[in-house]
């Protein structure tokens, strides 16, 4: 189970680290709605994270068991796409990033982020977890692995919890701590914000880059 987590741990922390979700959420909690719209997009993230997550290692469990040398040739045939593809990714991130931090934007949708309801918050959350390339990339190449892991029923269900606390802790962090605090971090929030919107470019095609190579490797390894 210890191997395990150690292979889920890097793709939790590739999704926890992503930029665009944690902006959209101080973006909420600085709104005139800050409590309804941020446990909106909150629980929509968390489930998007889990349900992906869940999906894949239900699919990945029905791969043929590995062959007598110990080799999975589909299993690594996938873990080579999804690896190949984040890589892909990452070169894209990096040839769209802006020249300097003054040309640094942020997409269009966060504009009316002031105006949001819990509903269309929620949908929010579950599109950037479910639907954004990079983090549902991230949550099939877990889920292929711990589908593919050998784990038990429970123990399965206790590390798709895990992660799904992992890869949304920089989610869950900020709106709990307003929720607990909201005079005291504002300033702090803010300046995150500022910080992640200038460097949001260089952090995603790093990211990218090391996860896709992460994955790239298994993949390869797992042809025995």
């Amino acid at each position: 189970m210890n191997d395990v987590i150690g292979q889920l741990l890097p793709l939790a922390v590739g999704i926890a680290v992503s930029p665009i979700p944690v902006i959209a959420s101080i973006l909420m909690l600085m709104s005139p709605r800050a409590r309804t719209t941020s446990l909106g997009f909150l629980l929509g993230w968390i489930l998007g994270i889990a349900v992906v997550t869940a999906l894949f290692t239900v699919a990945s469990s029905m791969l043929p068991e590995r062959e007598d040398d110990g080799g999975a040739p589909i299993l690594g045939t996938i873990q080579l796409v999804l690896g190949v593809v984040l890589l892909l990714l990452a070169v894209r991130q990096w040839r769209g990033r802006p020249r300097d931090a003054t040309t640094a934007s942020l997409p269009n949708w966060m504009k009316s982020i002031d105006q949001m309801k819990f509903l269309p918050a929620l949908g929010l959350g579950l599109l950037l977890a479910a639907v954004n390339p990079k983090n549902l990339l991230l949550g099939a190449s877990a889920g292929v692995s711990l589908g593919s892991s050998g784990t038990s029923v429970e123990q399965t269900i206790v590390l798709v919890i895990l992660f799904t606390i992992v890869a949304g802790s920089t989610v869950l962090a900020p709106v709990l701590a307003y929720l607990i605090a909201a005079d005291a971090l504002r300033v702090p929030l803010n300046r995150l914000r500022e910080w992640l919107e200038a460097e949001n470019a260089v952090i995603m095609t790093v990211l990218l880059l090391i996860l896709g190579t992460v994955v790239l490797a298994k993949g390869i390894a797992a042809f025995g």
